[in-house]
């Protein structure tokens, strides 16, 4: 449907299908849907089916997600061995610790990583996606070994900081990653893949802490330390040879590199590049947002300048981005004082609690709750772009803050004599269980997916830090005062996690916008006016000047040739 340039070039039929309210639908030459409203101007598109269909078509994206995802796993399973390290008994022989050393130590690999995740944006822009993971493997390698051989509690808390550095950059540029390379019909998919990997790390990690702990000597707890080094390696070679960001190509003004990239990830011929029109119309979007971040604030994310940088993160906290940037930072707010990281933390201890008796029952009901996540995950791939992001937001929060409310009034009943009501502690496990599957299909994968999505390229980077850094900054005060709290009244450290995750029901329901489904450069959209009407009219002129607004205009139209080329839409 491109407009003729020249009479040799061969036209082929678009099939179009208006409907009833004035929407034209149109199935594109090389695969995928346009669907043009009654303006004329905006739009929707897809490259293929939403879910498993859509998964299995966009294959390569799959792929590159999956193996990007590997640096969720690094975080999980610290999150999943941590936990049985802290009971093993040579552990504890070695290491005597009061409830407020073990908070330390489990928390400063947190505050590491709230470090992590704030410099790594910095990396992230001045030189790419691929290049800052590599760099946060090693760091995470070096943390990892270090943690291994520990001789002392101090050195082991220093390693573990190391290592946070890398577990924060990772948990930030994975899903920033994941975001820029995703096709729209299937972003939220995708991203839902970190959360997934997460919940597999928590699992592999508490697993191998159970099967290691009777091993004799240091050995029960050094190795399943030592096999957390082995996917920082995997993901650190892999980093080589994963797909550049077309996104970040296009900020630094490297736009033909940007097309072969965008062409690889949908799956398109290097020759169908530039007769694509998905492809055009996507390119086009990126580099409208690339010329409205120059023309706005007067830089470039190319630029790299202590300057450049500073007005970026300035930007987070101006009128016209604020509600963006608290939708980041409450989101992980809400993720992690719904309790999840305090049962994976901490979980033995909080069996014993509820009234579990024996190391052994103890462990294998713990480890359950890595399994229960790590099934509740897999709905939420397949149907989080159908079902959208508040609708699973508003009932896992319902369903949490139920849980919560139930466990903590079993515990003030029968906290002085488990043993006489087993019925009410396993009812109590069952509302743990119920919980972390509430959890695994709302508030885990959302957490990942929703900060990556409301940011404009101009600060989507320094904005997933930012969210990545309240992820952290909370989880390193959950794994402080859990012990204390769980010390202090069980029964109120839930009653804690409840209102949380009332007051997350509201928040969800009144706040969060609908991101499902809508590419993330059109993500303004969502926020109404709230990106000004002078940045929509300059949005509109950089539109109508590189021809974004003709193509569309054109598609909706009529035939178009598949020959035509992006230098044909500038002139």
């Amino acid at each position: 449907m491109f407009r003729q340039t020249n009479h040799h070039r061969g036209y082929v039929a678009l099939s179009s299908h208006p409907t009833g309210n004035g929407e034209s639908h149109h199935a594109t030459p090389h695969g995928g849907t346009l669907s043009v409203h009654p303006d004329g101007t905006s739009y929707t598109y897809a490259y293929g089916p939403k879910g498993l269909a859509g998964l299995r078509h966009n294959s390569y994206a799959l792929g590159c997600a999956i193996f990007a995802s590997i640096g969720g796993l690094t975080f999980g399973y610290d999150q999943g061995v941590i936990a049985n390290i802290l009971v093993m008994k040579e552990f504890v022989a070695r290491f005597p610790v009061t409830s407020w050393e073990k908070g330390l130590m489990t928390a400063m690999l947190e505050l590491g990583s709230l470090v992590g995740a704030l410099t790594a944006g910095v990396l992230a822009d001045r030189y790419s996606r691929r290049q800052s993971i590599l760099v946060a493997c090693v760091v995470f390698c070096i943390g990892s070994a270090l943690q291994c051989a520990a001789q002392s509690i101090p050195q082991l808390i220093v390693g573990r900081a190391i290592g946070g550095l890398g577990v924060g950059a990772l948990s930030m540029l994975s899903p920033l990653y994941m975001a820029e390379i995703s096709p729209p019909e299937v972003r939220g998919s995708l991203m839902a893949l970190e959360q997934f990997s997460i919940v597999l790390g928590a699992v592999l990690g508490f697993w191998t802490g159970y099967f290691t702990r009777d091993l004799p000597g240091s050995i029960s707890w050094r190795s399943p330390l030592a096999i957390q080094i082995i996917p920082g390696l995997l993901l650190g070679f892999g980093s080589f040879f994963l797909p550049p960001s077309p996104r970040l190509l296009v900020s630094h003004g490297r736009d033909d590199e940007a097309l072969q990239s965008l062409a690889k990830l949908r799956l398109r011929a290097p020759e169908e590049a530039n007769t694509d029109p998905l492809l055009q119309m996507e390119l086009l979007e990126m580099r409208v947002e690339a010329q409205l971040v120059e023309k706005t604030f007067g830089y470039s994310t190319k630029d790299g300048t202590f300057v450049a940088e500073a007005r970026a993160w300035k930007q987070l906290f101006s009128k016209k981005y604020i509600n963006r940037t608290f939708i980041g930072i409450v989101m992980m707010f809400f993720q992690q004082w719904s309790g999840i990281n305090a049962l994976l933390y901490y979980g033995p201890t909080l069996m014993h609690e509820i009234g579990l008796q024996g190391d052994t029952v103890t462990l294998l009901v713990s480890g359950g709750i890595g399994i229960v996540q790590f099934l509740a995950v897999f709905p939420t791939i397949i149907y989080i772009d159908s079902l959208g992001r508040k609708p699973l937001l508003r009932w896992g929060s319902a369903i949490m803050c139920l849980s919560h409310l139930t466990i903590s009034l079993l515990v003030r009943q029968y906290e002085s004599d488990w043993p006489a009501h087993v019925t009410a502690a396993w009812t109590a496990v069952v509302c743990v269980y119920i919980f972390t599957a509430a959890y695994g299909m709302s508030y885990g994968p959302i957490g990942w997916i929703l900060p990556s999505e409301v940011f404009p390229q101009s600060v989507r980077s320094k904005g997933v830090s930012l969210a990545t850094a309240s992820n952290w900054s909370n989880n390193f005060l959950i794994g402080l005062v859990t012990p204390v709290m769980m010390e202090t009244s069980p029964s109120f450290t839930f009653v804690i996690f409840a209102l949380a995750c009332f007051a997350g029901y509201f928040w969800s329901t009144y706040v969060v916008p609908e991101t499902a489904n809508v590419s993330l450069e059109e993500i303004d959209a969502v926020f109404g006016s709230s990106a000004g009407q002078e940045d929509a009219l300059l949005k509109q002129e950089i539109e109508e000047e590189i021809g974004l607004r003709r193509l569309i205009a054109d598609l909706a139209e009529g035939p178009f040739t598949t020959t035509t080329t992006r230098d044909d839409l500038e002139h």
